[in-house]
C-alpha cells in the first residue's frame, strides 16, 4: 500500500537509498539538511515522502520564501529510480499543494534547470498547471539557466 506522509527519523536510511538512486543531491547531505525539521517544533519546513509498504520511495522538501506572505518554494522532489513514471511525482505534488492550501498558503514556486536534460521535468510542472514565470540566465552554471514555475494555490 502506498501512502504520502511527513518524513520521520526512521525513514533516513531508506531516503538515503532513494537519493543514491537519483541525482537530486548527495545522500550524505540529508541529515544536515533535515536537522531543523526534526529539532525545531516550530519549523515551517515540510519534508515528505511516498511510501510503498511503509518504505520511502520518494523525497520532497518545501519551505516558505522568506519575507513573503503565504509563498512556499519546493526545493527538492525526487522519486527512486525504479518507481519513476508511475505517478509518484504527481501524487507528491498533489499532496504538498493540498497541505499548503489547507494551511492557507497562496503560492508554490518550483525552480528547475533550463538544460535539455530537464525538458521532461519542465513539461511535468506545466502539465500540473504551473506557469513558467521567469528564466534567470546562467544561474546554476554557465549555460544552465534557472527556470521558475509558479502556481496559485487558492482561488
Amino acid at each position: 500500500m502506498q501512502e504520502i506522509r511527513l518524513i520521520t527519523q526512521a525513514d533516513l536510511p531508506a531516503l538515503k537509498q532513494v537519493l543514491d538512486s537519483i541525482e537530486l543531491f548527495p545522500a550524505e547531505m540529508l541529515e544536515d539538511m533535515i536537522a531543523d525539521f526534526f529539532s525545531q517544533s516550530d519549523s515551517e519546513e515540510i519534508w515528505f515522502t511516498e511510501t510503498d509498504g511503509g518504505t520511502p520511495i520518494s523525497i520532497g522538501f518545501c519551505a516558505p520564501e522568506k519575507m513573503t506572505e503565504g509563498t512556499f518554494n519546493l526545493y527538492a522532489i525526487g522519486v527512486q529510480s525504479d518507481y519513476q513514471g508511475k505517478g509518484t511525482g504527481s501524487r507528491m505534488m498533489a499532496f504538498i499543494e493540498e497541505l499548503l492550501r489547507s494551511q492557507g498558503h497562496r503560492i508554490l514556486i518550483v525552480d528547475t534547470s533550463g538544460t535539455e536534460e530537464f525538458t521532461l521535468t519542465r513539461k511535468f510542472y506545466q502539465q500540473l498547471g504551473y506557469a513558467q514565470e521567469a528564466v534567470i540566465r546562467d544561474f546554476w552554471a554557465e549555460g544552465d539557466d534557472k527556470v521558475v514555475f509558479w502556481k496559485r494555490l487558492n482561488g
